[in-house]
């Protein structure tokens, strides 16, 4: 017979599979023992997980909610594993990142270099997903840490490392008649929009500084799902783009974009590297964020110089 918290995992294999004979597959178990650790586990919690069917199982709503706490209970217990299995020398194991294409390249790049060179035995896993997918990834405990767009209303993450940016809204030359002409938010409003999808983080912190602080709706034209296709479209003069100004210098310095004058500049926010509250960051997470640290410090003194 399987104990319970064997039962909890075959549970959320056949939820993840939604099926009976794929979670078997993968468990390397015969299919009526799935079945029976599933009924085990509906007697002990005294209610029905799954609703079957000939094709496919689905999760019933207690099925659902018990599914979102048992998976990152055992995500958690996972991480705790890898942890106790040797990671304290940083001479093996792994290092969970989450974080968008964009952001790794501008921010993560010199301290994966660095943390290569010093560890290599580690093994890095990046996880390309938004702010919004890192942290559910985060939440189920799959990966370590996440890097996301602040700030980010999540009372369970600890920000361990942040960098300021700056949001901005960048034109081709189409549009040279807008250069050094302060624009007031509803003259910004008229002009032919491109930004994020409505769900990415920085899209929503953007919106909510017109419409809460200055009474402005902004309504894109044209919305998308990848960061690189932004500054693209604005340069064939599709429409202005709103970015962030220290992963376009390089598009600004050649003139291939101009950022556009606002009367009120949005404030600035900051791109955060978190984990979850109360759990204790494995040792290659520790170093990456002293590395990251380090990073930042360089680029200062970089600055100053």
């Amino acid at each position: 017979m399987l104990t319970k918290l064997e039962n909890y995992r075959v549970f959320c294999k056949v939820a993840q599979h939604k099926s009976f004979s794929g979670a078997a597959q993968e468990l390397f178990l015969s299919q009526p023992a799935v079945s029976q650790s599933v009924r085990q586990l509906e007697e002990q919690l005294g209610m029905q997980l799954f609703v079957r069917s000939s094709k496919k199982v689905e999760l019933t709503p207690q099925g659902s909610i018990l599914y979102e706490y048992a998976s990152s209970a055992l995500g958690l217990l996972e991480s705790a594993e890898q942890q106790l299995s040797g990671l304290q020398t940083l001479g093996a194991g792994q290092l969970r990142l989450g974080a968008g294409d964009i952001t790794a390249r501008h921010l993560l790049l010199p301290a994966l270099e660095r943390f290569h060179q010093l560890y290599p035995k580690v093994h890095l896993s990046i996880f390309n997903r938004t702010s919004a997918s890192s942290l559910e990834l985060l939440h189920a405990g799959r990966i370590d840490a996440a890097f996301v767009n602040l700030p980010i209303e999540d009372d369970r993450i600890t920000v361990h490392w942040e960098s300021p940016v700056q949001d901005i809204f960048v034109a081709g030359q189409k549009f040279a008649e807008l250069k050094d002409k302060p624009l007031t938010a509803r003259q910004l409003a008229r002009l032919p929009l491109i930004m994020l999808e409505h769900k990415a983080n920085s899209r929503v912190y953007v919106q909510r500084v017109f419409s809460c602080g200055r009474g402005v709706e902004l309504q894109p034209e044209i919305e998308l799902a990848s960061y690189e296709l932004m500054g693209e479209l604005a340069r064939i003069n599709l429409g202005v783009s709103c970015m962030v100004r220290q992963f376009c210098r390089q598009e600004l310095q050649s003139g291939k974009l101009f950022e556009l004058s606002l009367t009120e500049p949005v404030p600035p926010r900051s791109i955060g590297m978190v984990s979850l509250k109360g759990v204790s960051l494995p040792p290659s997470v520790s170093r990456f964020v002293e590395l990251m640290n380090e990073t930042t410090r360089n680029k200062g003194e970089e600055k100053e110089e």
